[in-house]
């Protein structure tokens, strides 16, 4: 919801590697969670303008992404954004707004070309990259009226999904700041759920849209290959590339699609939209899309062990949709493994594709992959998988050739399962895994049945596991059928709403973060033994830090002291050891889980002091916040 404050304001300081512009005395708009809907009311009613509204994000990117949480979300910010804005508040004033994205600030993953800034697709060896022009959906965008905040971090050359790169570094995910943001485009995931701006655009390769998008508790499609155009994306592979946005809803979505889609004769996947109507996503947007909905889930997409957690909220999710009326079955493709080996063509095309491009950027520091290998500029983490495309069977042109033979056998098996059903779309969890721990490698994606087919996919939010870690679920449609994908999305959105902003990214007051929380605590028991303690919650951080004094009991009789809370069954449970055995006088600093901090907020966190005469708890008290 948008709010609106009146105040004084001083000018940023300039904060490297951004240029944040000197912001003007104005009213303080609070953007966290605005729809594009709620901001273009607010310019056409005349409480807000583009310029207040701009500002506003850079506040946020300001206070959370190189300071605060520290998200490392962008790469650069635009330093002409609130020119931008300006330019389109006058236009606004002259001749009315050009449609719902006007005046509107966005954010491009730094694969996208834009003229007048790099596109480095986060390596170093690229960060002096400039394009000669706008990629095919920035010229869209720069034609509806968008203003451009900035370029996010992706991981590099948008080869992975947990978002790290030498020029970029390593984006945290907002939800949990030790945990990746999925990727590649990870940085537009983050920045996006943490309101850095309305609405961002991805890459997905693979599942490169997708992913960020189930890490961040947003939507976001893969449309189908051909509906929207490349043109001007720094490739990884021309057959499986795709670009599209990522949104906190998905109105938001629809109208960043309508934005952006269409055909272009510099990329020849277009040519499929000859003689067929453009999708209108907006007027697709149904919220009783699912009552009759036919959905197939396949049951071999969900994963065992360690992927349960995200399972069990796919499952609920699936539960949801029946209550919304939808006919769920779940299918079975026996020889799904072997239809899908070998289908992928990243590794064959990478390398091409890539020189193409940088041969038609006037003044390239490089020219090809393997001259950012000799030079030494690629992060650690991408070096085997470079190795791997730069060998002789990644460019082995049968192997090559039989890939793309086999895709179409894939796609086919798919449209004739969902043809036998009369299946309006098949379920399966996005991400089989939650986001992993950085500097992990993140595992579980089900990202192929669309990239390997050319068939749309959405990832919509479906819940958030024990621990707090969002968890999105995906659709799969036939060709061409994105609208529906979208409408039964919307559907499922508006039935559940399970978006929740991140907790590192909370409102900013004046234009300023929250300050940390300081509180005394005094635990007692039934014993003598009492623990007096100075705590200090930081709510951008999520770190609690602790000076614990522990009397009226020989240090040699203390067992530890910890941190308690019960969980859904009431069931109490040691959460946080502070000290061990004999230490009196503990303190330190701790990031606190998802789920802890949960319960620190609610009043259900608590110390305790166990002894060897009360091994079951001498003292205890609530960690209770100031209000």
């Amino acid at each position: 919801m948008l709010r609106i404050f009146v105040l004084s304001r001083a000018c940023l300081l300039l904060a490297l590697p951004f240029l944040l512009p000197a912001l003007p005395s104005a009213a303080q708009i609070e953007v966290t969670e605005a729809s594009i809907s709620e901001l273009q009311e607010a310019m056409t009613t005349g409480a807000a303008t583009s310029v207040q509204i701009t500002a506003a994000y850079l506040d946020r990117i300001r206070a959370y992404d190189q300071a605060g949480a520290r998200l490392n979300s962008l790469i650069r910010v635009n330093p002409n954004a609130l020119a931008e804005a300006e330019a389109l508040d006058r236009e606004r004033s002259a001749r009315g707004p050009r449609g719902p994205l006007h005046g509107i600030p966005i954010i491009l993953k730094d694969n996208y070309d834009m003229i007048g800034m790099p596109s480095t697709a986060a390596s170093l060896g690229l960060a002096g990259l400039t394009p000669p022009d706008d990629a095919f959906q920035v010229k869209k965008l720069r034609e509806a009226g968008a203003v451009f905040i900035g370029k996010s971090n992706l991981h590099e050359l948008a080869s992975g999904i947990s978002t790290v790169a030498s020029l970029g570094g390593q984006t945290l995910n907002p939800y949990d700041l030790s945990r990746n943001p999925g990727g590649s485009s990870g940085g537009t995931g983050a920045a996006i759920a943490a309101s850095f701006a309305a609405v961002g655009w991805g890459s997905d390769t693979c599942g490169s849209i997708r992913i960020p998008s189930s890490h961040n508790n947003l939507v976001g499609l893969r449309p189908t290959k051909g509906l929207s155009s490349i043109d001007g994306i720094l490739p990884l592979s021309h057959t499986q590339d795709t670009g599209g946005p990522l949104a906190r809803t998905v109105r938001d979505l629809a109208i960043a699609l309508d934005a952006t889609i269409g055909p272009d004769p510099a990329d020849p996947a277009t040519g499929a939209l000859d003689g067929r109507a453009l999708p209108v996503f907006t007027d697709a947007l149904d919220e009783r899309a699912l009552d009759g909905a036919r959905i197939g889930i396949l049951e071999k997409l969900f994963g065992s062990g360690a992927e349960i957690a995200a399972a069990r909220v796919v499952r609920a999710a699936i539960e949801e949709m029946t209550e919304l009326g939808a006919d769920t079955m779940t299918l079975e493709i026996p020889e799904l493994d072997s239809l899908t080996a070998r289908t992928g063509v990243i590794s064959h095309e990478f390398v091409a594709d890539l020189a193409d491009y940088l041969a038609g950027v006037p003044e390239a520091p490089v020219a090809s992959l393997h001259e950012l290998m000799d030079q030494g500029v690629i992060h650690e983490a991408l070096i085997p998988r470079m190795r791997a495309r730069t060998s002789d069977d990644a460019l082995d042109p049968e192997a090559y050739r039989e890939s793309l033979s086999r895709r179409g056998p894939l796609r086919d098996t798919l449209v004739a399962l969902m043809d036998r059903h009369e299946l309006d779309a098949l379920l399966y969890p996005t991400m089989r895994q939650i986001p992993s721990l950085n500097p992990d490698p993140q595992r579980g994606s089900n990202c192929q049945l669309a990239a390997n087919t050319g068939m749309p996919a959405i990832s919509v939010p479906a819940g958030f596991t024990d621990g707090l870690l969002p968890i999105g679920v995906e659709l799969l449609g036939r060709t061409f059928d994105d609208a529906r994908l979208v409408a039964l999305a919307y559907a499922f959105e508006q039935g559940t709403d399970h978006r929740r902003p991140p907790p590192s990214t909370p409102p900013l007051a004046d234009g300023i973060a929250p300050t940390a929380l300081s509180f005394n605590v005094h635990a007692t028991g039934e014993s003598a033994t009492e623990a007096r303690g100075r705590f200090t919650f930081d709510p951008v951080r999520g770190t609690l830090a602790y000076e614990v004094t522990v009397t009226g009991v020989d240090a040699a009789e203390v067992h530890a002291v910890a941190l308690r809370s019960t969980d859904e069954q009431g069931q109490w449970m040691v959460v946080r050891r502070i000290s061990g055995p004999g230490v009196t006088t503990p303190q330190g600093t701790i990031r606190l889980t998802p789920a802890n901090r949960s319960r620190l907020e609610r009043g259900e966190l608590y110390l305790d002091v166990f002894t060897r005469g009360h091994p079951f708890g001498a003292a205890r008290a609530s960690l209770e916040l100031p209000r």
